[in-house]
């Protein structure tokens, strides 16, 4: 009986795979060179044995010198040196440093907060409660109450409009150190004039007495109508010099009328001054009070 192929066209040929090795012995080889030849990507490149330990070496070194340096510090310095550490090692740390200063108040914010126009006695009264509410009773009297812009277009017509200074105007200095007119930028020869400020304030017709730096040619101007009372700077430290010249002078007539005296009468009046006297003697006391520091902060703002 002949045997019948399923599929003739076929051989046996093209029934072998493409990864069968041609003989047993290739076959071995390549298992051997296989485990020979294996590569180990992960420890190329990587420092060996010996760097390593000089690598470990330095950084340990480092850390015991660093220690050593911080065992000879005091207690607080090296708490600083801690923390400084801690916070500057972790992301965002320099704005864990920063203080807040969102509830900090400058000198403005007081002024601001406790400013009024014109105080009332009750003002007044609380005004003892608070360095606040004194501090920027002072600023009104010595600045507000003071420096004002005025418009002299209508002089002739003896119509002046005059207004507060704006917070940029007094930053500059427009009205104080410059020319109070509106239209005016001179700042040499200023005069300051006291002129009768009315307006509305609460539905409350009211007058003020305001202080107005002009120039010579609006000074001019401002007086066309009717004088205007010039206002002098009050000169404190003059005024006690002369007080202790005089003073000085009738203490010093006194010591020649009693030197007199005692020549007439022969009888000393004074004694040598003793050790005992010189340590029970009363020792005068000069205190300062918050009126005064702030008297003396407000007093340089202003000429």
């Amino acid at each position: 009986m002949d045997t019948v192929k399923r599929n003739p066209d076929i051989s046996v040929d093209d029934l072998q795979s493409e990864f069968d090795y041609q003989s047993e012995v290739e076959r071995q080889k390549r298992k051997r060179c296989d485990l020979n030849e294996k590569n180990f990507s992960s420890l190329e490149g990587g420092p060996g044995r010996n760097e390593a330990r000089a690598w470990f070496q330095d950084e340990h070194g480092r850390v015991h010198r660093q220690m050593s340096r911080m065992m000879t510090m005091d207690a607080y310095s090296r708490h600083k040196e801690l923390i400084n550490l801690y916070y500057l090692s972790h992301p965002g740390a320099t704005k864990m440093l920063q203080r807040d200063t969102s509830k900090d108040r400058t000198d403005y914010d007081v002024l601001r907060d406790n400013h009024k126009f014109l105080w009332s006695e009750e003002d007044e009264a609380a005004v003892s409660t608070s360095w606040e509410a004194r501090m920027a009773k002072k600023y009104y009297d010595k600045l507000f109450k003071e420096y004002c812009i005025i418009d002299l277009t209508y002089f002739k017509k003896n119509k002046i409009a005059m207004r507060w200074r704006t917070e940029a105007e007094v930053r500059s200095g427009k009205g104080q150190f410059m020319c109070g007119a509106k239209k005016c930028q001179a700042n040499n020869d200023l005069s300051s004039w006291e002129v009768n400020f009315a307006y509305t304030e609460d539905g409350t017709k009211k007058n003020a007495l305001v202080k107005v730096r002009l120039c010579r040619q609006c000074s001019e101007m401002l007086n066309y109508g009717s004088q205007k009372r010039r206002v002098e700077k009050k000169k404190a430290l003059g005024k006690k010099k002369k007080a202790s010249e005089h003073s000085g002078g009738e203490s010093g007539k006194e010591r020649e009328s009693d030197s007199k005296q005692e020549a007439k009468e022969g009888t000393p009046t004074s004694k040598q001054p003793s050790a005992s006297d010189a340590w029970s003697g009363t020792v005068q006391e000069t205190t300062r009070t918050i009126d005064d520091d702030i008297d003396e902060f407000l007093d340089d703002l202003f000429e």
